[in-house]
């Protein structure tokens, strides 16, 4: 969830059910605190800590356990981490807080636990607060990128004629007859020549005519067409002797001449 969505969203990270809180002197040298130098005369509450995320500010509430009145509140911005709790030199139990009464005005006190295990998760606390803060504010600088590298940098043209102006669209007239290449070589004047058709000739043994295939042996029509033209064959040489008894004649005859 983005900052900007939920004003009111709060995450509690941690309850301490008691701490206690001391007076404190002025810091003595630059180095820092120690708890050392605070007296049990010192201690000025006992009660419950709460550490709730809010948005992206963190705040360290201290409040009455039975009545949750609200003693002290530490407020944590991004960054200032270090200016509102500094541990204590001498002790990883014992912290510096910087309370403020929401009017400009603050003070430092001195917070200390009885467990280390606590003042541990109070360290965690503070660091998961961070790391959340983190996370969302690359979470919107990721979203802010994509958003802008969507953006065209072109602007729209209007494309919609003005007011007077006019299309003029130039259309060829259709050919009346003839389609396709020929209605284009007509209007284009060339002359289509016929293709001639050319048949090759055909082959050299084209022009006898094959014989039949022979009849089979038992065929009785074959047989008669055997018988007959062998009765050809015998009479051909009576005819030929008939067709010769003429020249001898008229050899003789010219003899006789």
């Amino acid at each position: 969830m983005s900052f900007d969505e939920e004003e009111s969203f709060e995450h509690t990270l941690l309850v301490v059910r008691e701490v206690t809180v001391y007076k404190i002197p002025p810091r003595s040298t630059s180095g820092g605190y120690k708890c050392g130098e605070w007296l049990q005369s010192d201690k000025i509450w006992s009660g419950r800590l709460r550490v709730v995320s809010c948005k992206d500010r963190c705040e360290i509430r201290l409040e009455d356990p039975n009545s949750a009145e609200l003693f002290a509140a530490c407020f944590i911005y991004p960054g200032q981490r270090e200016s509102s709790v500094e541990p204590a030199l001498d002790s990883s139990r014992y912290f510096v807080l910087k309370i403020e009464d929401g009017n400009g005005k603050h003070a430092f006190i001195g917070l200390g636990f009885n467990e280390r295990n606590e003042a541990f998760d109070f360290n965690v606390a503070l660091s998961d607060h961070d790391k959340y803060v983190s996370r969302e504010n690359e979470k919107e600088a990721n979203e802010k990128n994509a958003t802008d590298s969507l953006i065209d940098i072109h602007p729209a043209v209007n494309h919609r004629l003005k007011e007077g102006e006019t299309i003029r669209i130039n259309i060829q007239p259709k050919p009346s007859s003839g389609t396709g290449m020929l209605s284009a070589a007509a209007l284009s004047g060339a002359v289509l020549k016929p293709n001639t058709l050319c048949l090759a000739p055909p082959p050299a043994g084209s022009g006898k005519i094959r014989s039949p295939l022979p009849p089979p042996p038992n065929d009785p029509a074959a047989a008669r067409m055997t018988s007959t033209s062998q009765g050809v064959g015998e009479r051909a040489p009576t005819e030929n002797t008939r067709q010769t008894d003429p020249l001898t004649n008229f050899s003789q005859l010219e003899v006789q001449l």
